[in-house]
Parts: structure tokens; sequence; C-alpha cells
């Protein structure tokens, strides 16, 4: 089948977004030896045995039917509890609580909810990589909006007016970020509340890093004055729990919103695997312990692989959360591309390149600490070394 023929065969709007770059440096990687992969945003803890085995005794008892479309009540009762407890904003669990397949489909069915074609939104930059093409994909326009090492990478609300339009529906933020590890405080997050006030704008707020921030508590943006009834909160198991396989996510979301996303999940995917809901609900009931030792495991990690990036040469902010640095490599005068590939091929480590986080991205490597201490000291002897070449 030719080029042309296999084009006519699908959607312009599909041929137009490019493959996860994240995906095409780690199957790279896995097809090589000795390599120390710093690349998957995926906790090196096995999911908590007490986790695991409600799953299995949910199997064992039977509970192996669809679930309710939104989830199972005690989930979601169990969610609205936890917002409630951990960021003082309450959530009815019968009508503003959708348990989804990972964070990902909630920021999918987010947006097909709100966009009509042309319609705007968004992006601050450097960003998770589904962003701009889930906005793509529901027919919206991604309107990115860049940060710098200078300022932390935080974004602030006049960089974000500055490209609002009359097509503007909503906006895109996820702190703690992924690929920086940026944080923002209350003060810095009400003015952008107040902006999308201002300007009557939705805003999806990824909070899926939230409980792993290690120098300030997180702020959820819903919890800002005025700002429940027209925020978007992402969230999910994956990070803080350690249960990425699991693919369970969750949405928290003013009534219409949620009964809008609910009839598209209803139709793409009906329910989230019950077995992994029972999990969860293990998780919210019991795991708060093991997020607490993970994440202090992670701030060591986090407080030696910046201190070591200093040592070796490589500028680096402090990141405030997740499990992610993310140091400049403008000074090799190599592309954040070419750096990655190179990195790979002679040290055998394997990071992300920055521009596949959107343009700010560029100049910059994501390299995940979410590994022993072991491999991130190797990692940085390997690294160094390969500076010395510049």
């Amino acid at each position: 089948m030719t080029t042309k023929q296999v084009n006519k065969r699908l959607s312009k709007k599909v041929q137009s977004i490019q493959p996860s770059g994240i995906r095409r440096f780690f199957d790279l990687a896995s097809s090589m030896d000795n390599i120390i992969s710093l690349g998957v945003g995926e906790p090196d803890f096995v999911t908590p045995w007490n986790v695991r085995e409600a799953s299995i005794s949910s199997m064992e008892r039977g509970f192996t039917a669809y679930s309710a479309n939104a989830g199972i009540i005690e989930l979601r009762e169990a969610i609205s509890n936890y917002m409630t407890s951990r960021f003082s904003v309450d959530y009815d669990p019968e009508s503003e609580i959708l348990v989804t397949v990972g964070a990902s489909e909630a920021i999918d069915v987010g947006m097909r909810a709100i966009l009509d074609e042309g319609d705007e939104v968004i992006v601050v930059e450097p960003s998770f990589v589904s962003y701009a093409p889930l906005v793509s994909m529901a027919g919206g326009v991604p309107v990115a909006v860049g940060t710098n090492i200078d300022t932390d990478f935080k974004v602030t609300a006049a960089q974000i007016e500055a490209v609002i339009t009359d097509r503007t529906k909503a906006m895109m933020l996820c702190f703690p970020n992924n690929p920086t590890g940026s944080t923002m405080n209350k003060e810095e997050l009400k003015e952008i509340a107040e902006l999308a006030e201002r300007h009557d704008l939705l805003v999806f707020s990824d909070e899926i890093y939230a409980e792993l921030t290690y120098d300030e508590e997180h702020v959820a943006f819903s919890s800002l004055e005025g700002m429940k009834e027209r925020t978007v909160i992402i969230s999910g198991f994956s990070k803080a729990f350690a249960m990425t396989g699991w693919r369970l996510g969750f949405v928290c979301a003013p009534k219409d919103l949620l009964s809008a996303m609910l009839k598209i999940h209803q139709y793409s995917l009906m329910c989230a695997p019950t077995m992994a809901q029972y999990g969860a609900l293990e998780a919210l009931k019991t795991g708060m312990d093991d997020v607490y030792r993970m994440k202090q495991s992670y701030k060591q990690r986090r407080n030696y692989f910046v201190k070591s990036f200093s040592e070796i040469g490589l500028e680096c902010h402090t990141p405030g959360g997740a499990f992610y640095a993310f140091p400049s490599i403008e000074k090799t005068g190599l592309t954040s591309e070419q750096f990655a590939e190179k990195l790979l091929l002679e040290e055998r480590v394997a990071v992300v390149p920055g521009h596949v986080f959107g343009e700010g991205g560029e100049g910059h490597i994501r390299c995940s600490y979410a590994t022993s201490m072991e491999n991130l000291e190797l990692s940085v002897e390997r690294i160094g070394r390969f500076l010395k070449q510049f």
C-alpha cells in the first residue's frame, strides 16, 4: 500500500499528531544492554501489598462485573473524603466525581466535553506530552505559553493573559509539573484564578503529583475562592501510590461538566476496571503511610541529583515536586534530541529530550529520579564523563 493510499485512509487530524517522544527513547533503550533509564516517569516501588491484596480479594469474592459507569460508589466516597481532608475542597461523590482509566483518559474526556472546533486551550509549557495532542484531537487549538529556568518554570497570570483571545475556552495547568518538577504556591495560583474569573475561563488542573511535594504543601486549584465552579481537577493513583499499571485516575468537577464527561466515558470505555477500583479504595483507606515513605525517598534522591548535576556542570533548578530533574544542556551546543541520543549511544543513559514537552523544553533534558540511588550515582558518573568532551 502506498503512502498516498495510507494517508487517504487516515484522518488528517491524526496524521498531524506525532508519536510520543518519550516512548521513542524508551523503546530504543529497551533494545540495548547495560542501560540506566531515567526516562519513563514511573515509580520504582512496587504497589504496596495491602493494595494488591485488596484487588485479589475482590476477584476472589466475585467482584468481576462492570461497575457503575462513574466508578464504585465506595471509591468515589473515599475520593470525596480524601479531597476534603487533604485539600479542603468538597465534592459530591454522586455527581462530581468520575473514576477514569488513568488520568490521561480524564484529560481526553474533559477536552471532548468542552471543545467545539477551533476553540483554544492555553497550555503552559514545558508540559506533559499528551496535553496538546488531546486538545487537537478534540477539535481544539492548543496555544502554548512558555516558562523557563530563570523563573523556576513558573507561569504568571500576565503571560497567560497575553495569549487570551475571544476563542479561548480553557487553560491547562500542571503543578507539580511534569517535566520540570516546578510547583506554585497559593499566592501565585490566586493571580491565575483571578484571571480565569475575569475572562470566564475553565481551568484544567492536572494534580497527579499533588502528594509528591517536598518543600511546601500542595494547593488544589479548586480550593481557591470561586474556583470550584470553573475547575476540572485531574488526578489518580499512578504516581503517589505506585500504581501506574493499574490505569486508574479520577476527575473532580462541577456537576454540569462532570455529567458531560460521564457521557463520553460511558460510550467510549463504560467503566474503569472493577478490580483496580477495589485496590485504589484500599490505597486511600490505608496507604498514606506508604505514600509518605516513598515521598521521603524521592526527596533524598532529588537532593542528591540536583547537587550532583551542579557539581558536574549542569545548571538545574531544584524541583519542588514530582520526581523529575530538568537540567539545562545548552552549554554543550547540542539540541536536546542530539544530546539524549548521543548520551544513550555513548554512555548507555536514557533521558528524555526536553523539546518533546514543547518549545520551552528545548535546551533541557528530563531525568527521572524514581530509580535506585545506585542507578542515580552511576548515571551521574556516566553523564559527567560524557560532558568532558564539550
